[in-house]
């Protein structure tokens, strides 16, 4: 048996190969191959980075919810470098991102919605690749990059991940959630960049100190390129001469870092102890937590105690909700405007609250100081500095904080019966509260997906099969039903379907193609988007407005399920949607009298016909009454972005319906983030955000409405309008021209109001009315034109007081004088 080392040898590795190696972990992969997915259900569904510095999987932030992610790999607490999802996580069960064979990056629900996708569809992408870098990056076969995580960031960048002017960092919310919070770093206009609060109340730039100019805070802003990058060794610079360095930078790339805009607005950069899994602060833009700004809500004030934040509430006021310091302090008294009640004013030492200041006035006495607080009903407290003399009156008390070299006090405005008999002593208390309260996200799972034996599986499943033969008895009852009570009655099953087919759908490219005859019928309407009349198979006169190019496809099916919930009698019915391939549209109802605009601007003279009084204050009230739905209604909070004569469509009975209030970006309700990442208003009806670089609110909306309302009144564009002696010939006007003649009309009316003549407003209405309008109507209407014109945004009022105005106004007799009636502005 010479030869038994040897056998023993193969039988041996024979061994190994049929029975230890199939049983051996498998080693990470860096790269998700075209058609391949990961599933949120299976754990070894991750991408690992070439180093195994970082991971790329789902990552759980809650009850049965998850975020797509990457994380450090070696961090005790899986710190997150970037979602996809952050805010739409998805269920536990049944989620998967997959790499299509279209070459996009699809996540999708158990439901397969899907959630968040790249813009990579209809390319040669054949790999998704998790980088050393921590960027997951998709590629072509020749290598080239697709799409990356580095150009979308959430709140970190990473060394040598460039930040631009079409990027933002975007702090998460407390508690170790993913979602978007309130505090933003960013290039602004002047191209330098800077730290914001964007809260639900109060917007402010806090960093570099707002209370110096671009020199002082020794920034530069005269470039374009409006670049910054975090290097290996952990120093970042930007093109605005911003410049700082780690602590530790001496050590090099040898350490992980990440630059992250932390939940409680500092931004910070992070540097990773690889033994521990730990992280060190290295370098932080405010040493003094205070110096940010929305800290501790509205009246709250910031105070150090042991080198730690705390918030507490000035004297005569209380906390409105302990468990979350967002919502600051509410006062516990009330000051009215009548001149019998008298006031004192309150001592707060080494006390500031910065912005809202109503004036400032320099070397003036204490005395006349309080004076000019007093005799101001909106001045709710005084800043004072000794020794200048500075005196600011407040209308509102955001940001405030204490600081030992403060020179000065703050002088809170209180009725004189206010008790203080008590000693007023200052209660702290930590401003992130809610952090260790924070509710978990939770998605909710269909109950008949389990991970149970195939037995528990077929129970559920013929309970759902039985539940679903129920529900539709149900709906073919209603069916019928609803068709009888119409006097209507279904003659077969089949017409009881088709009453119930013609709520939301699905439509296909085929049958809006015979609907519309191949396409043929056009509709004139302004934009850039076709739009066609049709009629459907139950005899449904139609609008197809084709989208094609217009809109990312994920963008297209997160708004198509928003369209399909909104119903108001105000904006236009959309009936379904088709989406195949590259074919993209939305089939709405059709309006018989078409857009606004052909009827106010056309002269009369076109086959839109001319539009009466009656009719105008009818569409006035209509518009305002569809934004509201959309602004405060909805269930989801809409802006549209886009108001003009132009997506105001008219009815038979010249009802107004807006239309394309379905394209327009979303808002979180409550939130005070922009998601609109482009403008898409219309030249002499955008609002001064846009142009600012501001966030995006509904307030936008308002101003375009407050324009058309003008216009209505008119019959011509306000930014048509010149003052006496400009050549009217003028054809080429700038929008910066336009922006100056709406200013100009605004302040022409504003000094019409204020005078005792009233004959103005015969002159200012549309001509072609020959007088036939309610003078008390028009003036009024043009006194909610100009409130919706204010140029700062909260001064505004919301749609829905518009709506409840207008309403207002046409209960009013008609008489002239009979009732009082003022227009009310927000707080």
């Amino acid at each position: 048996m010479e030869n038994s080392p040897a056998v023993l040898s193969i039988i041996l590795f024979l061994a190994i190969t049929f029975f230890v190696i199939p049983f051996a972990s498998p080693s990470p992969q860096s790269s998700l191959w075209k058609g391949s997915s990961l599933s949120v259900e299976v754990d070894s569904d991750i991408l690992v980075s070439p180093d195994e510095s970082f991971t790329f999987g789902f990552h759980r932030i809650g009850n049965n919810a998850y975020a797509l992610s990457i994380w450090f790999s070696n961090s005790a607490n899986k710190t997150i470098a970037w979602t996809a999802n952050r805010d739409h996580p998805v269920n536990g069960l049944g989620s998967s991102v997959t790499l299509r064979k279209d070459g996009a990056l699809v996540l999708t629900d158990v439901d397969g919605t899907v959630v968040w996708s790249t813009n990579t569809s209809s390319t040669q992408a054949d790999q998704a690749q998790l980088l050393d870098t921590g960027n997951l990056v998709i590629e072509d076969p020749q290598g080239n990059v697709l799409w990356q995580s580095f150009d979308s960031p959430t709140d970190t960048i990473l060394p040598t991940q460039p930040i631009t002017k079409s990027k933002k960092l975007i702090s998460s919310m407390p508690g170790g959630s993913v979602s978007s919070g309130y505090y933003s770093f960013y290039f602004d206009n002047d191209n330098v960049m800077k730290l914001m609060y964007d809260g639900p109340q109060v917007s402010s730039i806090y960093w570099p100190n707002p209370d110096y100019n671009i020199w002082q805070n020794g920034r530069y802003n005269y470039n374009s390129s409006r670049y910054g990058v975090l290097d290996e060794s952990g120093t970042f610079q930007s093109s605005d001469r911003l410049s700082f360095s780690a602590s530790d930078s001496d050590m090099g790339s040898v350490i992980k870092r990440r630059l992250t805009l932390d939940y409680d607005g500092n931004l910070r950069l992070h540097s990773l102890n690889n033994s521990t899994g730990l992280w060190s602060v290295s370098w932080e833009a405010l040493p003094n937590l205070c110096d940010v700004h929305g800290l501790c809500g509205r009246n709250g004030i910031c105070v150090y105690n042991t080198q730690k934040p705390m918030c507490a509430c000035p004297f005569a006021y209380e906390v409105s909700a302990l468990s979350d310091w967002g919502e600051g302090c509410k006062p516990m008294f009330n000051i009215s405007c009548e001149d019998s009640q008298q006031l004192r004013f309150v001592e707060l030492k080494k006390t500031d609250f910065w912005g809202f200041d109503i004036n400032h006035t320099s070397s003036v006495p204490l005395d006349a100081c309080l004076e000019l607080c007093q005799k101001d009903c909106t001045c709710v407290a005084v800043s004072y500095k000794m020794g200048s003399g500075d005196c600011y009156t407040k209308s509102a008390l955001f940001n405030g904080r204490t600081a030992p070299d403060f020179p000065g006090s703050l002088y809170l405005k209180l009725p004189l019966n206010f008790d203080t008999s008590d000693m007023y002593v200052l209660q702290v208390h930590e401003p992130i509260c809610n952090a260790a309260n924070a509710t978990e996200a939770t998605v909710a799972a269909p109950k008949y997906v389990e991970i149970a034996s195939s037995r528990t599986k077929w129970t559920y499943f013929y309970w759902f099969i039985s539940a679903f033969g129920l529900i539709e008895i149900f709906f073919i009852v209603f069916g019928w039903w609803f068709a009888s009570k119409n006097g209507t009655k279904p003659t077969s099953i089949e017409e009881g379907y088709k009453l119930i087919a013609r709520q939301f759908k699905r439509f296909t490219y085929k049958e809006l193609k015979k609907a519309t005859g191949n396409f043929k019928n056009k509709l004139e309407r302004e934009g850039s988007r076709a739009v066609y009349s049709g009629v459907l198979e139950d005899e449904r006169v139609v609008a197809v407005e084709k989208l094609d190019d217009i809109i990312p496809n994920e963008a297209f099916w997160a708004e198509v399920s928003v369209i399909a919930r909104i119903n108001h009698m105000n904006l236009v019915r959309i009936w379904g949607f088709c989406s195949e391939h590259s074919h993209r549209f939305l089939v709405s109802e059709f309006m018989e009298n078409g857009s606004l605009d052909k009827h106010l601007f056309d002269g009369g003279h076109s086959s839109a016909g001319f539009l009466g009084w009656k009719e105008r204050f009818q569409i006035a009230v209509g518009v305002a009454k569809g934004l509201a739905y959309l602004h405060h209604e909805c269930l989801e909070w809409v802006i549209h972005c886009d108001v003009k004569p132009e997506n105001i469509l008219l009815d038979s009975d010249f009802e107004p319906k807006i239309t394309d209030f379905g394209l327009a970006k979303l808002a979180d309700r409550g939130g005070a983030h922009s998601k609109i990442s482009k403008v898409r208003g219309s030249r002499g009806y955008m609002a001064p955000e846009w142009a600012l670089n501001l966030p995006i609110t509904a307030k936008v909306d308002v101003y375009s409405y407050g324009v058309v309302l003008l216009e209505l009144l008119m019959g011509s564009r306000a930014s048509d309008w010149k003052m006496e002696g400009e050549d009217r010939e003028e054809e080429q006007v700038q929008e910066e021209e336009l922006e100056l003649e709406l200013l100009g009309l605004v302040r022409m009316l504003k000094g019409k109001l204020g005078g005792t003549e009233d004959s103005w407003i015969d002159d200012f209405v549309d001509a072609r009315l020959i007088g036939q309008f309610n003078h008390r109507k028009a003036t009024v209407m043009v006194e909610i034109a100009i409130s919706c014109l204010e140029e700062n945004r909260s001064n505004r009022p919301t749609m829905d007081s518009v709506a409840q105005m207008l309403i207002a106004l046409d209960d009013e007799s008609t008489s002239h004088g009979e009732h009082s009636y003022s227009v009310m502005y927000p707080e």
